[in-house]
């Protein structure tokens, strides 16, 4: 699940990592890439259970789901709206740190994290801020702030794992270790030396954290068996 106003491009790296063991899917939201631009921006509770209809209409009736930074705020609220599609989460890199919970600390926090990604990454980023729009991309952000996701994370009843890079910013280790201690079925992986886009910028190194969780090579093993 894609991060605040951009699109499931920047997931590709970990989507064809991950392709060869289970079947991928990386869903543009609306609103966002190139789903459909709704007039009105969507909630988080919309964006949601977006998601669910997606999967309905996709066959899909559970799934693992990964997302990066908002994308951990969408699937949280998707773990308690629609708790019966999931089989795990991988919440990597989750938003907001509630003690960096304004506009301009969050602002601060990113351009900080900007030197420390590729720059293949900002030109992602800025295409898909201009295809998302200026209104639509103001609106999420404050969405983004204004989500308490500490107060639903006891509720994800799912086994979670959490993700973070040790050089990201916008996640300090505190609160990874506070988001792992709030979930009831919660553990922590952080990778040294990267980032908030693990995703991306680190794709082999995320999928080898997050496949054994995922039970993949097992699953994988399977498949080619039959």
């Amino acid at each position: 699940m894609h991060g605040m106003v951009v699109s499931s491009r920047y997931m590709l790296p970990t989507a064809e990592r991950l392709a060869p063991l289970c079947n991928v899917y990386a869903v543009d939201l609306p609103g966002y890439g190139k789903s459909a631009k709704p007039a009105r921006v969507l909630s988080l509770a919309e964006l949601a259970d977006a998601l669910a209809a997606w999967m309905q209409a996709a066959g899909l009736e559970s799934a693992h789901l990964v997302g990066n930074s908002f994308g951990c705020q969408i699937i949280a609220e998707f773990a308690l709206r629609h708790p019966a599609r999931i089989e795990r989460l991988v919440l990597q890199g989750p938003t907001v740190d509630p003690s960096a919970r304004s506009l301009w600390r969050q602002f601060l926090r990113l351009a900080q994290n900007s030197s420390r990604e590729p720059k293949s990454l900002g030109f992602i980023s800025l295409a898909d801020y201009w295809a998302a729009g200026l209104r639509r991309a103001w609106a999420t952000m404050k969405i983004a702030i204004a989500d308490h996701i500490e107060e639903k994370l006891p509720r994800v009843r799912a086994p979670t794992l959490v993700v973070r890079g040790t050089r990201d910013p916008l996640v300090p280790h505190d609160w990874a270790a506070r988001v792992t201690h709030l979930l009831p079925r919660g553990s922590l992986r952080e990778i040294p030396g990267l980032p908030h886009t693990i995703n991306y910028s680190a794709p082999d190194a995320f999928v080898e954290a997050i496949a054994p969780f995922l039970g993949l090579h097992e699953q994988a093993a399977l498949r080619r068996e039959l």
